[in-house]
């Protein structure tokens, strides 16, 4: 949703009608992720995309039936279907696309969500009795829930999407009702994060590469030299404050990566207490190997246990056979994107 956040804003704002198409389920090779949105108003303009290419035309033409009918629409393409075909999807995948007109007092709720950051799942009806097809739950860690499935079907759609968001997954969900009913579950979390400790020369390369993929950037360094708002202008959040301190203080969540680059025991070691315990995603610190052995002694004598340690990633980043600053921060961000990604062994 957050590609076609700000075409789907520009367009309401001026008062068109929008359809929101969503890839709701995969198969095989397909060539977009489940959750991959595209967005289009009846004059033709179109932000995103759910297949790269291969079935956007048709998508587009039933969009425009939708914004006409104001009746949501599911779609299957794959190789088996001539249709398919006629479109283009020949790499092997399946998909299936809802398409639906864009409920603004929900779409606004969501937003309200994705710009503070907050997780959230929202129910759809995509296969059902035509007078739920379509209808919407929003549903948040510690908000009211909003929306309606239909009666005997709220209860059920509220614990699908409490479980989606406590494994952090969107799915596809059969609810156990006397009419038929598949709903889909899609999970928003907060946008990554990077944090990196230690305002170094790999840390400004990596901070680059991080926004560039999409995370918000926080640089923390006590030391003004270090962390001078000069060395990083293009941070979204710089903090010049001892590492457990500034740690504690930014809340470190599952969408968070902690990247220790001081290579000094009086910085990484406090900041590494505070992370390794917490529920980030990554963390890994600068060192070689001979230094992570230090580190891991030192550590477990302080109180943290051979579990914890065994979630640090050190040497930090992939074996690229990195040399420069640069290339450093490539193997970085590398593994953080394995790891964001269930891809880290």
């Amino acid at each position: 949703m957050r590609d076609v956040l700000s075409d789907i804003d520009r367009w309401t704002e001026r008062g068109d009608a929008v359809a929101l198409a969503t890839v709701i389920q995969t198969w095989g090779s397909a060539p977009r992720e489940v959750g991959a949105k595209m967005a289009m108003t009846a004059d033709g303009e179109i932000a995103g995309s759910v297949s790269g290419g291969c079935v956007e035309g048709a998508v587009f033409e039933t969009g425009a039936d939708v914004l006409k009918t104001a009746r949501p629409t599911l779609l299957h393409f794959g190789v088996a279907d001539d249709t398919a075909w006629s479109v283009g999807l020949a790499c092997g995948g399946t998909i299936e696309v809802f398409v639906e007109p864009l409920a603004r007092e929900w779409f606004q709720a969501l937003r309200e969500c994705l710009t503070a950051e907050r997780p959230a799942a929202t129910v759809t009806v995509v296969r059902g009795p035509e007078q739920r097809l379509g209808r919407k739950m929003l549903v948040t860690d510690d908000g009211p829930v909003r929306g309606t499935i239909g009666e005997g079907a709220d209860e059920l759609a509220l614990a699908a999407a409490r479980k989606a968001l406590a494994a952090g997954q969107s799915e596809r969900v059969a609810l156990a009702v006397a009419e038929p009913t598949e709903v889909f579950v899609e999970v928003y979390l907060p946008s990554p994060a990077l944090v990196i400790v230690g305002g170094v020369h790999i840390a400004i390369a990596l901070a680059s590469l991080a926004k560039t993929l999409g995370y918000r950037t926080i640089v923390v360094d006590p030391r003004k030299a270090f962390g001078a708002e000069t060395r990083f202008p293009h941070v979204d959040r710089l903090i010049q404050s001892w590492p457990d301190e500034a740690l504690t203080e930014i809340g470190l969540s599952r969408s968070t990566a902690v990247a220790m680059l001081t290579h000094d025991p009086k910085l990484d070691d406090p900041g590494l207490k505070v992370a390794l315990p917490s529920p980030a995603f990554y963390v890994g610190a600068l060192g070689s190997r001979k230094t992570q052995d230090k580190r891991r002694k030192r550590l477990l004598a302080e109180g943290l246990t051979e579990a914890q340690l065994d979630r640090l990633r050190g040497p930090i980043g992939l074996d690229i056979g990195a040399r420069t600053p640069e290339e450093i921060a490539l193997g970085v961000m590398a593994e953080i994107v394995a790891a964001r990604n269930g891809q880290l062994t």
